[in-house]
């Protein structure tokens, strides 16, 4: 069985962490969403929160678990018998950084291959961070985000 890994801190999920996962489950048996513990950014949502909205989200989609991790990615993926790590690629700027990850993670376990989608053209400039800032800001991030995501976003800026 080809089980690969999609990670990321996922705060919050958007439509294109959606469209990569939908994608990337059409070339594996199995996926697992590794929702990130470890970050260094401000985060909206605890692991916990993030692990919850995530499988809400994703609640129906099948040959796919999600769960949170913390520590290397690479030892992760050791313990869950993963083949690979799908990553997505929206602009030049995230290839580079990628490119260093892969090669790190390269030199921790050689036996995960690294494969990385371009997003679709439509979610090229979303990220979380993007969405975040709109979102506190009042803006409407309704068709960028699922539904559940968006609830919970605006309550969250609400207090």
């Amino acid at each position: 069985m080809r089980i690969c890994i999609y990670p990321g801190t996922f705060d919050p999920v958007t439509n294109g962490h959606l469209d990569l996962i939908k994608r990337g489950l059409t070339l594996f048996d199995r996926m697992i969403i590794a929702v990130s513990e470890d970050n260094y950014k401000a985060n909206l949502f605890n692991q916990a929160q993030r692990v919850e909205i995530m499988k809400e989200v994703t609640k129906g989609f099948p040959r796919l678990e999600v769960e949170g991790f913390s520590g290397l990615l690479m030892d992760f993926c050791a313990e869950k018998g993963a083949v690979a790590v799908i990553r997505g690629l929206r602009a030049v700027s995230d290839f580079e950084y990628e490119m260093q990850m892969a090669l790190m993670n390269n030199k921790l376990n050689p036996d995960v291959e690294m494969v990385y989608l371009m997003t679709g053209q439509k979610y090229s400039f979303i990220s979380s961070s993007i969405i975040k800032n709109v979102a506190q800001l009042g803006g409407d991030i309704h068709d960028l985000v699922p539904a559940i995501a968006n609830e919970k976003i605006i309550e969250k800026y609400r207090r």
